[in-house]
């Protein structure tokens, strides 16, 4: 039986949930503080995976591409990623060192956009940041080749299980390159969800005094 995509796409609904407030008076005078706040509030709304962000680049030619990776941190640096530098993502850092990043925590209708310049980290510091993750991360960076073409599942399997092997017998081995990549926000937009579709929008930008305050349109 077939499937119509658009009688469905009809038929679902967004926010069947009490969404919180958001009075953006209230507001700190600068977005990380706003960041953490919401971060914790979506953990204790049992959101699914809130660490999980859009991360979006562009190539040499300026044409677009997202994909879903993990948030490693965020501090007065800046929000953390990390890949391999010869990944698709890593390539297009290197010639373009710009990204916008994007949450999404709909069990309380809420997004946060970022977006700034990008820099890599020193190979010290990538590294302490994968040998601080759990030994399946290490193993997926030991298997490498990220964004290249694969023959087929069964390649896969063994790079993988040589790989989780290896990181188990040493945790601490290296992965010359996994890097670790910041992204000093200039422009933070936080936007709160309404049922009657009254969302509030209010976006930081940065100046050389500190952050502006304003809000948007929805």
């Amino acid at each position: 039986m077939g499937t119509d995509l658009h009688e469905l796409l009809r038929s679902l609904r967004v926010w069947d949930v009490d969404l919180p407030s958001f009075d953006p008076d209230t507001a700190p005078a600068e977005p990380l503080a706003l960041f953490t706040a919401w971060f914790a509030q979506a953990v204790a709304a049992g959101q699914v995976e809130p660490h999980t962000m859009s991360l979006a680049t562009a190539d040499e030619e300026g044409l677009p591409d997202v994909r879903t990776v993990m948030l490693h941190g965020a501090d007065a640096a800046g929000w953390s990623f990390a890949t391999h530098r010869g990944s698709r993502k890593g390539r297009q850092l290197a010639a373009r060192p710009y990204a916008a990043l994007g949450f999404y925590w709909p069990a309380q209708g809420r997004q946060v956009r970022v977006r700034g310049s990008v820099t890599a980290a020193p190979s010290a510091e990538s590294q302490a940041d994968l040998h601080a993750r759990s030994t399946g991360a290490l193993a997926a960076a030991l298997t490498g080749r990220q964004s290249e073409v694969l023959s087929s599942v069964q390649e896969l399997a063994r790079e993988s299980q040589a790989a989780w092997e290896r990181a188990r017998r040493e945790p601490d081995a290296p992965v010359p390159s996994w890097t670790l990549y910041r992204l000093r926000p200039e422009e933070v937009e936080f936007f709160q969800g309404d049922a009657q579709r009254r969302h509030v929008r209010l976006v930081y930008r940065r100046t050389q005094d500190g952050w502006t305050r304003e809000l948007l349109w929805p």
